[in-house]
């Protein structure tokens, strides 16, 4: 591949990145590239710099030394309507939802496209349902309040918002903390569908092994500041770096490796819709 068209196919590129709070190092000399179209996963122990790293993509916090482009853009030096500009081409579905409890599953999903478009309420209430849709949730969840959702359903509504704007890229904080097997295995079939509907470039952060063996095209390791490894997992299985080993052994790590049995028919809530 040549150099024009690996910069084409690299959606996020962080080069030589260093973050720190005082005197705690958080990454040291950090470089990563997210392909177009593939599902990259971040994982490392508490501390490792994980959230940190995701919050430098989104425009959230600044690495103190090195660059960070994404969609093609430094984001260094951005002014407000650049950054703004550039936001509405990402989505984010954060670890504890984000959405306003004030507000029914149908208003908040609605809410980005009142914010940034010029379309009438109606158009956006249409959107804002086959969205709801088409992460696999009733319809009839969209006259629903956060606080009446199970986890399984609050987070597939927060993900149904950051789809709001037809993102090209998505970012996911722990998108199956806290949920059952159940509810888990769900997102492990809609991440990868919604990838493959809309061409998405898709960024999580996880701790979850089945998550990363049946979803991630790519897994970065984070750990004492810098990247342990990248690859797929089956490549990471074989690294004998003692930062990688523990998520390939004991019970869990063995267990994830097995390939995953065949999932009974979803119900309506569970299964996503396709655009009709």
């Amino acid at each position: 591949m040549n150099e024009a068209a690996s910069t084409r196919d690299t959606v996020i590129e962080m080069r030589h990145v260093s973050t720190r709070f005082g005197d705690h190092v958080v990454h040291t000399d950090i470089s990563l590239e997210v392909r177009r179209a593939e599902v990259f996963a971040l994982i490392g122990g508490s501390g490792s710099g994980k959230s940190t790293l995701l919050r430098e993509m989104i425009l959230l916090q600044r690495p103190d030394a090195g660059s960070v482009r994404v969609l093609g853009v430094d984001l260094a030096d951005l002014d407000r309507d650049a950054a703004q500009s550039l936001r509405e081409r990402w989505g984010v579905l954060f670890q504890h939802g984000g959405l306003f409890g004030s507000l029914t599953v149908l208003e908040n999903v609605g809410l980005p496209l009142r914010e940034h478009t010029g379309l009438d309420d109606a158009l956006i209430d249409d959107i804002a349902r086959w969205k709801i849709e088409m992460t696999g949730l009733a319809p009839e969840v969209g006259a629903q309040y956060p606080s009446e959702l199970s986890g399984g359903m609050l987070k597939r509504a927060s993900l149904a918002r950051a789809l709001a704007l037809d993102p090209e890229l998505l970012f996911l904080d722990e998108p199956t903390a806290g949920l059952d097997p159940i509810s888990a295995g769900g997102f492990d079939q809609l991440v990868p569908k919604l990838r493959d509907l809309f061409g998405l470039t898709i960024v999580m952060v996880t701790h979850d092994l089945d998550l990363l063996w049946q979803v991630a095209d790519r897994v970065a390791v984070l750990g004492e500041g810098v990247v342990q490894g990248v690859g797929t997992m089956a490549e990471l299985s074989r690294m004998k770096n003692p930062s990688i080993r523990p998520y390939f052994e004991g019970a869990r790590g063995r267990a994830a490796q097995q390939p995953a049995p065949v999932a009974p028919e979803a119900t309506s809530e569970e299964s996503p819709s396709k655009p009709r």
